[in-house]
């Protein structure tokens, strides 16, 4: 099965969080000497902190810190031992007090991360099912992922998705004895809730329904005791609902607590629970601090905090509802997220509001999808009412020049967050320069000449090879290989082209791209359901094209101002066609580009590399041996020259309709056999316009003592204009492929006839690049970027490529 090399997705995100520590709004160091939690010193400033997670500001209590300070002085600074051994002695102390708060016992863990790897693995039996929300905190994905190792599934939804949650439901419940559905109580970007009522409802309609809440970011300013949103709402936990909450953030100290309604799984997790176990216990200065922060829960004091911090948060909703800035989720939690869509138009305003006197954060992917960058804004006790009103003016004066200075707009925002378009009229902000711009739907459009002068040295995409792909894929019966295709053209007044390109709209495969592994589960499911995880996409080239598909004068003074321009016009195709994902590809290395497109949204992935052939002058075998290096050169005169007198080579530019039919069953042993780039099978209709088509040919290879006259191998191969050679696609009789190492002779005859024919370049394609590389080609690394609407089947791939063999 030929191999890729996939994309790291922690590169991924290095690259996007790299961006944004240059930008100057992540990696920050505070420099106060004294903490207070209204004001924060970074680079020299104070500015009034607006993003602490600490909503009631427990942590500079004076109670939580002379707790603390006495703990170090009778205990030390640490108790290294595990508790399953012993506990230190304010530790006992502690979970009297948390199961005072919580009218149950707790399991108390170093902190929420560790809690959830220590709970959930033993949790969650083998014959049992896990389903993610989304959104929910990476410590619970983090935790849950591994159980696949386990043969246990592990499911997403889109986030906060019942109907989407019950189909889940459903396709596990035959299979599963328990269904485990995981979320946070309140998220920490967009500052919302899960719909407990309806999940508890859900749960009763499926009895195999279990709960299991994250609600770190609902504790102590809401409910009972401090007791967080999801008891507020509950009450009391029902057998199958099990809670996370923590002893840090609005408790003011450090750790976690777990609450577990079954007595015995209690025992069993508390017995051992991985890092329960083995991670050393909270030191005595974070289990004295939360003794105290304890006993101001367990008073009338604490529904005297919540009232103060609840008078804030009503402020600054009052503020802002009357503004038009686009918060995302109106809610009465203490978070709230305003969206920019655009990670430029954050980094700006973050800047824009330090220099303001406000510490903000951005909110950006993964946390968020790539297209839901924003800032995130958190009230808590500390700050003041003429602080949150200064906020708000900021806001309201900044947010429409941060938009401007990236050529961004309010209506923009509102498309990306899928959130109502705002009713005033504001300014487009259209890009300046004086540029003109052809839009087509089909190459026959275009000039011929004009097109072939900008792009027609890669692949099959010169001016004759759309016209064969429209013909190919345009009114096709079959939805998944029924193309849309849309041609762009930036010049400048005088008529000077300055970008060029052209994107296809089709239905792609969410795991075109990952691992093997992946694609054979999700295969198994398509036989059900033929397009279950595909998306519809707005893609730059085509799925039956590689190269550079944009033409860019990079030395034209207004390549950028026309790259803009040529992004703002297929972002409205990519609304006007309600497609799930916008992709840009293939691009080689270049930092202006992968910055440029970063700012605007995009996400960079590493595509699989192409492999190129460039060096085609020799005359005969020995000469084309002679210009490979000495492993290759070894590789070639064993493996390849030998086998190559076992063939007939016959050469057409025409097949019959029985010759179409038989390579096109050959065409098909090789797709069932190879998913490293798993895209739809092509219908049988584009062989046969292949066939009718001049620019076309096919190498046939047929075994010298075969009677039957089938060839047992054939490459489809393309000719461009300017002097590319294109064997694109392959067919092969499996069952000699080994015997005769059918695959390198077709490749080697696909070179040889390149030479024969005096082209200068030969591309074989992106699989298989170690066999490839044996016969002389070149690897040229390839990017895309690419802007999803909610990043939903992109990132749930990049979980499940953590496993090889387990099932979904």
């Amino acid at each position: 099965m030929a191999k890729i090399k996939h994309n790291d997705f922690i590169q991924t995100i290095d690259e996007i969080l790299s961006v944004a520590k240059q930008q100057g709004t992540i990696h920050l160091y505070a420099e106060d000497t004294v903490l207070d939690g209204r004001t924060i010193k970074i680079n020299g400033r104070n500015l009034f902190h607006f993003a602490t997670t600490s909503y009631l500001g427990l942590e500079y209590d004076h109670r939580l810190k002379n707790a603390a300070i006495a703990a170090i002085t009778k205990y030390g600074t640490q108790f290294p031992l595990s508790k399953t051994y012993i506990s230190h002695p304010v530790y006992q102390q502690l979970e009297s007090k948390i199961e005072t708060m919580y009218g149950m016992p707790a399991i108390v863990t170093k902190n929420s991360t560790l809690g959830h790897l220590g709970v959930i693995p033993n949790l969650i039996k083998d014959e049992e099912g896990i389903i993610l929300d989304h959104q929910v905190h990476w410590s619970v994905q983090n935790a849950s992922l591994p159980l696949k190792l386990r043969n246990i599934p592990v499911e997403m939804i889109r986030h906060n998705n019942l109907q989407m949650l019950e189909d889940k439901i459903k396709d596990l419940s035959a299979k599963c004895n328990k269904i485990w559905y995981m979320a946070d109580g309140v998220y920490s970007m967009f500052g919302d809730y899960a719909p407990v009522n309806e999940l508890l409802a859900l749960s009763k309609k499926y009895p195999q329904l279990q709960l299991y809440f994250d609600d770190v970011h609902g504790m102590s300013w809401r409910g009972k005791n401090g007791t967080g949103f999801v008891l507020d709402i509950l009450k009391q936990l029902p057998e199958n609902v099990f809670l996370m909450s923590t002893l840090s953030k609005s408790f003011g100290a450090s750790g976690a607590a777990f609450f577990c309604p079954d007595k015995k799984l209690y025992d069993r997790i508390r017995n051992f629970g991985g890092p329960l176990t083995f991670s050393a216990q909270l030191e005595p200065a974070s289990v004295a601090a939360a003794c105290a922060s304890a006993d101001i829960h367990l008073s009338d004091e604490i529904t005297i905090l919540q009232q103060e911090l609840e008078q804030k948060i009503s402020l600054f909703n009052d503020l802002i509802t009357k503004s038009t800035l686009p918060v995302i989720t109106p809610n009465n939690s203490p978070v709230f997220f305003l969206g920019t869509a655009m990670p430029l138009t954050a980094y700006k305003l973050v800047q824009r509001l330090f220099n303001e006197g406000y510490f903000v954060n951005p909110g950006l992917y993964p946390a968020v999808p790539v297209k839901n960058t924003g800032i995130r804004i958190t009230i808590s006790r500390n700050n003041r009412n003429e602080e949150i009103k200064g906020l708000t003016e900021a806001l309201e004066y900044h947010y429409p020049l941060a938009l401007e200075e990236t050529s961004n707009t309010l209506n923009k925002v509102s498309m990306a967050f899928g959130i109502p378009q705002p009713d005033s009229q504001e300014k487009e902000n259209t890009i300046k320069p004086a540029l003109n711009y052809q839009y087509k739907t089909s190459i026959k459009q275009i000039d011929a000449a004009l097109w072939n002068k900008l792009i027609d040295k890669q692949n099959i995409f010169d001016w004759d090879g759309l016209c064969f792909l429209e013909d190919a894929f345009t009114n096709c019966s079959e939805i998944e290989n029924n193309w849309e295709f849309h041609y762009f053209i930036i010049s400048d007044n005088f008529g000077n082209p300055i970008v060029a390109t052209f994107f296809t709209f089709g239905l792609w495969k969410d795991d075109m791209l990952a691992p093997v592994s992946v694609s054979l589960q999700l295969e198994e499911k398509r036989m059900k359901n033929p397009f279950c995880m595909t998306s519809k996409v707005l893609g730059m080239g085509s799925l039956f094209t590689e190269g550079n598909h944009c033409y860019i004068n990079k030395k034209h003074s207004l390549s950028k101002e026309a790259l803009l321009l040529l992004l703002e016009k297929a972002e409205m195709l990519y609304q006007d066609l309600n497609a799930d994902m916008l992709v840009l590809r293939d691009f080689e290395e270049n930092q202006w580009l992968s910055d440029l497109f970063h700012n605007l949204g995009f996400i960079k992935i590493a595509m699989p590399q192409t492999c190129v052939i460039t060096d085609i002058n020799w005359n005969n075998n020995q000469e084309f041996a002679a210009i490979l290096s000495p492993r290759s050169k070894k590789h070639f005169t064993r493996e390849v020259l030998p086998y190559e007198k076992m063939f007939r080579v016959i050469i057409k530019d025409r097949l019959t309709d029985n010759e179409v039919a038989h390579a096109y069953s050959l065409y098909k042993n090789v797709k069932n056999n190879n998913y490293a780039v798993n895209t739809f099978t092509y219908p049988i209709a584009v062989f046969q316009k292949m066939g009718a088509h001049p620019f076309w040919e096919f190498i046939l290879l047929y075994l010298e003592e075969d009677t039957d006259q089938e060839p047992v191998g054939v490459l489809f191969c393309y000719k461009n204009c300017a002097h590319t050679y294109v064997p694109s696609l392959i067919g092969m009789d499996y069952t000699l492929s080994r015997k005769y190492n059918l695959y390198r002779q077709l490749l080697f005859q696909g070179i040889k006839r390149a030479q024969e024919l005096h082209y200068k370049r030969v591309e074989l394609g992106i699989t298989a690049t170690f066999e490839k590389r044996k016969l002389g080609a070149q690897l040229i690394s390839k990017f895309a970027y690419l802007q999803a609407k909610d990043n939903f089947s992109m990132e749930l791939l990049s979980t499940m490529q953590i496993e090889n063999k387990a099932p979904l």
